[in-house]
């Protein structure tokens, strides 16, 4: 059974602006689902209309097997959906400690002890507790970002772009942050420019192309199609 099943969304950012026509997605319970395609394919868009970001037109949006189509992105998070944007998704002029506060927003009575457990995760977050977050690097960024997010206890992660901006070494570092995370059973629908290495951490890939899903199978069999290679990987 799927634990996130997006069925036939169409929406967009307005009126007249559809950008997904029909798409879908379904991740199971502890997969990791990287999401490829070309650029305007509504990659991310798809991971907003998931997240409660935007209002769906026409199709539906089920969690652990319940509608949601109608509920709110706060809702949404509190079932355990949550949302990393490529950019703005750190409180800049806060420490990292201050940030990860914000993060366990549902819980903060728990907060200090979920943060003391992941800055012993993230030992960056901890030697770097008292920073303002506009001091760190893009990578580290995106670490505190991705931690925010984890002192909810999400059971659905949604990463948009992660390694969006960041040079190679930090990239990998990134993809090997969030293998880890997906090894310890958080599921996780992952949109990436850099299909080769999201595939290479994936179960399963997904290409969207105009808005519509136009192939999806297991990532390493994707990684190695001649023709998903010769259109999406650069040969």
């Amino acid at each position: 059974m799927s634990l996130l099943a997006a069925a036939g969304v169409v929406c967009g950012y307005g009126a007249a602006d559809e950008i997904l026509h029909g798409a879908d997605l379904a991740v199971r319970p502890g997969e990791l689902v990287a999401i490829i395609g070309p650029n305007g394919a509504g990659k991310s868009t798809l991971l907003k209309a998931i997240a409660g970001m935007l209002r769906l037109k026409r199709g539906t949006i089920c969690f652990d097997g319940r509608p949601i189509e109608r509920t709110s992105a706060g809702e949404r998070a509190r079932m355990g959906i949550v949302f990393v944007p490529q950019e703005a998704n750190v409180f800049p002029t806060m420490t990292v400690s201050e940030n990860l506060e914000m993060g366990g927003f549902l819980e903060p009575r728990q907060a200090r002890q979920k943060i003391a457990v992941l800055s012993e995760r993230f030992p960056v977050l901890g030697e770097k507790r008292r920073a303002a977050a506009r001091t760190l690097s893009g990578g580290q960024r995106q670490v505190l970002a991705m931690a925010m997010a984890l002192m909810v206890g999400p059971r659905l992660l949604l990463l948009d772009e992660p390694s969006a901006g960041l040079a190679p070494l930090a990239a990998d570092k990134l993809f090997a942050t969030i293998g880890a995370i997906h090894r310890e059973g958080t599921a996780i629908a992952m949109v990436e420019q850099n299909a080769l290495s999201a595939l290479a951490i994936a179960d399963r890939g997904v290409v969207l192309v105009d808005g519509r899903a136009a192939r999806t199978g297991p990532a390493h069999a994707m990684a190695e199609d001649p023709e998903v290679r010769r259109l999406f990987l650069g040969g």
